[in-house]
């Protein structure tokens, strides 16, 4: 009887304990919450909301320079207002036979050069035609489509058309030349490579 009563005794004393505890109050474990009210659910943003950052026209410019080596291969260069990084496709080709070369680089510092062009025995003599073909904005480098646009929507100017393949539009520069010692007779204009050394 004795020890019965000696285990009341003990539970008596721990529920008074746990009694006490619940009337203390117990610190608050989430700060975040009780420093900021609550936030409430933001509505959709409607696409009338949306503002579009104006990105001036970008009025493309490209000028080459081309130039015969002694082995009578060609190193075309150039300069461009279109940003450092811009991918390029550099095209020599020959107007009789349709035959090319090609080559792709990118803009540096506003210039950019490629080559040298031509088989092995040289570029016979002939006229040619030397194009630069910019890159559909969309696989250009970031910061470039930041600047032209991911579709070149923001390229200007007379060399700028819409690309073949629909991606959008792109720039073209092209400029004919003549290989050889005796300028051919010609209404256009177009430059005149003599091979070095003769």
């Amino acid at each position: 009887m004795r020890k019965v009563i000696g285990n009341v005794g003990i539970l008596v004393v721990v529920v008074a304990l746990l009694a006490g505890c619940n009337d203390m109050e117990e610190p608050s474990t989430d700060t975040a919450s009780s420093a900021q009210p609550e936030a409430t659910p933001e509505a959709p943003v409607t696409e009338s909301e949306i503002v579009e950052v104006e990105v001036e026209p970008l009025v493309v410019e490209i000028s080459t320079q081309v130039a015969l080596r002694s082995d009578r291969r060609l190193m075309v260069e150039g300069k461009s207002n279109l940003p450092d990084g811009t991918q390029v496709r550099i095209v020599v080709e020959r107007e009789i036979s349709r035959v090319r070369w090609q080559a792709r680089t990118q803009i540096e510092n506003g210039q950019f050069a490629a080559g040298p062009f031509g088989s092995g025995s040289g570029l016979p003599d002939g006229s040619y035609d030397v194009r630069v073909e910019v890159s559909e904005g969309s696989v250009q480098p970031v910061a470039v489509q930041a600047r032209i646009g991911h579709e070149g929507q923001h390229l200007a100017g007379e060399l700028v058309s819409q690309s073949r393949h629909g991606l959008g539009q792109v720039a073209t520069y092209s400029q004919r030349f003549l290989v050889g010692s005796e300028p051919r007779q010609t209404r256009d204009q177009v430059e005149v490579l003599e091979s070095p050394g003769r």
